[in-house]
Parts: structure tokens; sequence; C-alpha cells
């Protein structure tokens, strides 16, 4: 194991420069260090009447109501701070001082658990755990809590005080801390971890996942850092290595619920829906079939309900995408009625396409969304939800509203840059040129098994997917990150601002290293497959890499699913995805991605002649059958009857047309765009000559 190699992993995250709120802030903590409360509680307060929801601001002004005797109303202002900010640890510690200073030792006992579970890096809490745990006679949970106390006391004071930031969501100060750490310290197992932790959380996830191997392989008993490599794993959809993983920790701890999920995660990766499915729908039952504590916090509380509403929601899930459509309806909406407010059970059954919602879900959907404590996911699902029902009735000024609203909710926290992507598109134009591969020719791992289906998401690729599947030799898979992974390894950890390697490394590699990516892809996909011949790589965004599949795997099948662009960036408008897709929450960003998207295409074709199948999906509607054959024909494979009836097809189908693609063939979604034209002045516009003539 060579030497801490900070300098190779994990770019520093730039500080940003304090704005004039935080720099108030600073002002009013340091009137509280000096003891000044009344006059750091008069300056908070104005703060929040700029800042009403300012996370800082409210938990100074009630650790000052408590220290100037106002408990009722530092537990008023903490009730005020956990409906925006419920994941804040502190502000749990606080409330059990103030539970201390009324002197109810349960509630003041409960808000400290809660404290420590989101936050283990709190000492004062653990020693309030261990005082309140023996005074109630309850002699294990003082123990625990004395070895949590000396646990921390023998950790680095930069370690604690950067895991409490990190846990509290202060990733680049934490990020700041522990760097300046490693860099004295060297091979420091917990600041190794925690750095990879931070990493994950900004989305460095290849950096963290080679950290978290380092730790583990330096500490192979550390069972919590052995799980942050299984989440990484996950994150970086690594299934096979991740269920390795998982099953070390299980053999050892086969009861904790936390590694079952993640088993059942990683199983839904895996495709195995029918074993996830059990796993959710056992942790459920047993989680149900507890006895309710008695004097339950409510902060608990809450957690319980929202751990009951995500297991009632991953087995709905499950069951959609195994096509019991009637039982993950009555999945989803058990998820609601746990959790009224929960955004992702409506938008998932408004996801499912043919569910309609009654007035009185609509009448809860537009409450939830417009109560001052729901958080800002729930709330942006919710628009999105609503956009589908009003548009289901009709409504559709009503609908684009709410579409409107949801897309401007999950833009602002998105960090979506188009022009980088359009930087990328020109460097690919420049480097793949014909004579890159003509040099080329003959490198890659030959196998004919890969089908990709690149294009847009929206575009009627989980039909071709579907139709496809259907086939007795193809197997269908999902969209699989592997070919990512790659880009990834050939970009370097370059910052998104600066030149990128990629695609400009292409023609430094040699015929070896284009061997080696293509066997690696062939390995890793293995996972995803069973004994038959063909399988399907259904990553829409791959078109961004057509010319680098053709140089690794010079035998695989590419085809572009291509959609009208009015329809296609409309639907793309109106869909929340769950994970990236971040191009699709501005009507200028969808018509500007799209227009990537035919330029590289057409550049494809030119110096790739024949290389690309190129699929209408107007086409596909109009004319199944002749384009059933043609796209079989594309393949090499025989014509089966089974692809013209491809909605009987029983498989897993884990996109948003899941249940569209079990029906036959319709023609109602060609078109439905044109009910919101009036609203869609600036997308025709920014699409400009991308439209057809």
């Amino acid at each position: 194991m060579p030497a801490f190699f900070l300098d190779a992993t994990m770019e520093p995250t730039p500080r940003p420069t304090p704005s004039a709120v935080e720099l108030e802030i600073n002002r009013v903590r340091g009137r509280m260090e000096q003891g000044h409360f009344a006059e750091a509680l008069d300056a908070a307060a104005q703060i929040l009447g700029k800042h009403p929801r300012n996370r800082d601001a409210l938990y100074m002004v009630a650790v000052c109501q408590r220290y100037l005797q106002r408990i009722p109303d530092a537990l008023a202002t903490l009730e005020r701070l956990e409906q925006t900010h419920p994941g804040f640890s502190r502000l749990y510690q606080e409330r059990g001082h103030c539970y201390v200073m009324q002197r109810d030792a349960t509630h003041a006992l409960a808000a400290f658990v809660r404290a420590v579970n989101l936050n283990p890096a709190l000492p004062a809490s653990w020693q309030k755990i261990e005082a309140l745990s023996r005074m109630t006679g309850q002699a294990d949970n003082a123990r625990m809590a004395a070895e949590h106390v000396a646990a921390l006391s023998k950790l680095p004071p930069e370690i604690v005080v950067a895991t409490g930031l990190f846990s509290d969501g202060d990733l680049v100060l934490a990020e700041g801390i522990v760097r300046q750490f490693l860099l004295k310290n060297g091979n420091h197992v917990e600041g190794m971890r925690l750095l990879a932790r931070i990493g994950l959380e900004l989305d460095v996830l290849d950096d963290g996942e080679l950290l978290l191997e380092a730790v583990v392989q330096l500490a192979p008993d550390y069972h919590a850092a052995r799980f942050d490599y299984v989440s990484a794993l996950l994150k970086r959809h690594k299934h096979a290595a991740a269920q390795q993983q998982i099953k070390l920790l299980l053999a050892v701890d086969p009861a904790n619920r936390n590694y079952r999920m993640a088993e059942a995660g990683i199983l839904v990766g895996l495709g195995d829906h029918d074993r996830a499915l059990a796993i959710y729908e056992a942790l459920l039952n047993e989680m149900l079939g507890q006895a309710p504590a008695e004097h339950v916090d409510a902060g608990v509380r809450r957690m319980q309900v929202r751990e009951e509403a995500m297991l009632r929601i991953s087995i709905a899930h499950s069951l959609k995408t195994l096509g019991r459509r009637n039982e993950a309806i009555e999945a989803y909406r058990a998820a609601a009625a746990v959790r009224p407010d929960f955004g992702d059970a409506y938008w998932s059954l408004a996801n499912l396409k043919t569910y309609e919602f009654d007035p009185a879900q609509i009448e809860a959907m537009q409450s939830a969304e417009s109560a001052e404590g729901t958080g800002l996911a729930d709330r942006y699902h919710l628009c999105f939800a609503l956009g589908k029902s009003f548009e289901d009735r009709g409504r559709y000024e009503e609908s684009f509203g709410y579409y409107e609203r949801g897309n401007a909710l999950k833009k602002a926290e998105s960090g979506y840059r188009v022009g980088v992507i359009e930087r990328n598109t020109r460097d690919q134009l420049r480097v793949c040129t014909p004579d890159l591969f003509a040099r080329f020719s003959g490198s890659g791992n030959p196998a004919p098994d890969p089908i990709f289906i690149v294009g847009l998401p929206r575009s009627g690729s989980t039909l071709l997917e579907q139709i496809l599947a259907s086939h007795s030799m193809v197997e269908g898979t999902a969209e699989l990150a592997d070919i990512q992974r790659v880009v990834l390894e050939l970009s370097g950890r370059e910052m998104t601002d600066e030149e990128s390697r990629y695609p400009a490394v292409l023609p430094d590699l040699t015929p070896a290293d284009l061997t080696r990516f293509g066997d690696q892809y062939m390995a890793d996909t293995r996972a995803y497959r069973t004994d038959k011949p063909y399988f399907i790589d259904k990553m829409p965004n791959n078109f961004r890499h057509v010319g680098l599949i053709h140089l690794m795997l010079p035998n695989a099948k590419i085809i572009d699913a291509r959609r009208e662009p009015m329809a296609c960036c409309f639907s793309n408008f109106k869909q929340l995805f769950a994970s990236g897709q971040e191009f699709t929450y501005s009507l200028e960003d969808i018509a500007r991605y799209y227009r990537t998207y035919v330029e590289l295409m057409a550049h494809w074709d030119a110096v790739l002649p024949g290389r690309v199948l190129r699929v209408q999906h107007e086409d596909v509607v109009e004319d199944l059958e002749g384009n059933v054959r043609r796209i079989l024909d594309y393949c090499g494979l025989p014509f089966e009857q089974a692809c013209l009836e491809f909605h009987k097809t029983e498989r897993s189908v884990r996109t948003a047309s899941s249940e569209q693609v079990r029906r036959p063939i319709f023609r109602e979604g060609l078109d439905q765009w044109k009910h919101f034209e009036p609203w869609l002045g600036p997308l025709k516009a920014a699409l400009g000559d991308a439209l057809p003539h």
C-alpha cells in the first residue's frame, strides 16, 4: 500500500467567498462566545427577518433563548428549525439541553440519541446520554455511550470537528480540515474514510471508491468503512463488486437492517427484483411487528415514518418493474398515506403514465406542495405529479404552470452547465476523424454481443428495447454505466472548467488500451446477463461516445432512437428523472442539448458511414412490422413474431415508459406536446434549425 495518495485523489473543492449573511452569522457567533446572549439574540433575529429559513440563525436564536432561560421559546424555535432542516444534528442536541433544563429526562434522552444518530461526533450529546441513562437505570445504554465518549477522545480533534461538519452538511469546511490533517499525517484510516465520504457527497465517485478501497485494505474489520465502500460501488453501478462486499458484512451481522437494505438495492441493480422485493417486504413486516415504544420523541417518530414510507415505495418500485401494476399502485398509495407530503410517492403514481388521480388526491398534493414545511425534493416531486394530473384533465395552462415550477425548483439544486456539453461536442468533432478510426482498425474486443440503444431520454428507446428483448436471442438489461466509467478513466481528475483529457486523449491510446477497455466492458456487464448471445445497453447518453464504443467494441451494434424534436424535448421537460439528465430542467438547456445530439449523430454518420442505425419513433408507430424487420436485419437476427407482440413479453422494465411498453403500440403520445404549444415559443426558438423543415 503506497503512502496516502492525496495529490492524486479528490481535487480540493474551492472555498467560496463568505456572503454578507455568513459574515453576519460569524459576528453573532462571536457575541455568543463572549456571553452576550441578549445582544446576539437581537442580531440573529434581524438576520431571520431577511432570511427566515437560515439554519444557523435559527439555531443561534434557540441557543440564546436557552441561555436566557426562555425554554418554551427555544423549543418553538427548534421546532421551526426542524421543519426546514430536519437533518441538522445540533438542533436535536440543543433540544436535549432544553429538556434537561425542564427536568424531562425521557425526552432529553430521546433528543440526544436522535442527535448522535445523525452525527456520531457530538461528545456533549454522548456525555448527556451516558449521564441520563445512568440516572434512569439503563446501564447498557450508559456503558455504550461511555464507550463512544472514549472513542471520540482518542480521535484527533481535527477529525472530530470535520466529522461533525460533514454530518451537518458543511462539506467544504469539513473537506478543508481533513485534507490538511491528512497532508500532515498520511495514512490515517478515519481521515481517509471521511475524505472519501465527502467525495461521495460531492459526486467525486471514482476518488471516493479508491479511498475506501484503500481503507478496507488497511482495516479489513472496519465494518462501517466497508459499508461506505458498498455505497460507493452502488453509486458507481458496480453491482457485482458491491454484492461481494455486502456478503462479507452480512456474514458478520445478518440481521443488520442497513446491510439488508443495501443488499436489496444491489439486487435491484442486478435485475433480481423478486429477491429484492422479498427483502423489502421482510424489513417492512419486521418494522410493523415491533411494539411501539413508549414516550417516543417526535423527531424519532418522524424518522420512523420516513423509513416506513421509503420501504413501501421501494416495494412499489419493484412491483412496478415486475409488471404487477395494481399491487404497485396500492404500495405507492400506502407510502403516501404514511407520509402525506411524500412527493416521490405521488410522482411515482403519475410516472406510471396510466394512473389518474382523483380530486381528493389532487387537493392533498396541492396542500402539501404549498405547505411551508415541505422540503425542496418533496415539493418538486409534487409539482411534476400535479402537472401530470392537470394534463390528464385537459387543464393545460395549470399543468404547464406546475411543470414549469417543478423544473425551476429542480434546476435550482442542479450544477448543470450546458457549456461543458457543447465544448465536449466540439472536441468530439475535432478528434474523432476517419483517420483516427482507420488507424485503430482491428483493435478492441471483437465480440458482437452488445446492442447499444442511444439517443435522448423519452425518444422511444424503451420501446425499441422491449421489441429487441422479446427476441429469444437478446437479453434486455438496463441503462448500464460501464461506458461512462471508461470515459471517467480517460478524463482523469480535471476540474470541469479546465480542458478535458477526453476525447483529446483518444489518439494517444494504443490498440492494447482499446482491447483492455473492450474486455473490461464485456467482463463487467456479464453480471447483468444470462446465456443469451446478445444483450442491450440502453444508456441513452452513450450517443456522445459512439466513437469510443466503435474503437473498443468494433462489432457492437448501435441504434439511434430518434423522436420529433418538439415532442422529445417537451416530454423531457415534463419528466422528473430519478437521477442524472440534469439538462432536462430548462427549455433552453433541453433545446441546446438536443442540438448537440443532432450535430454529433450527423458527425458519426459522416465519419462512420453505416455504423449506426437510425430508427424514427414516429415511423415505428406508423409501420411496426416494417421497422421491426429493419432492426432485426441490422442486428443480424432472424425475424420472430414475439418482437411484434412485445407487450406480451414478461420482463423487468425500469424506465419511465415501463407501463406504456406493456401495451400494444399507441399513437396518442405523438402530438401531446401540441396541447402546450402556446407556452413553448422559447423551446421552438432555441431549437432553431434542428426543427424539421
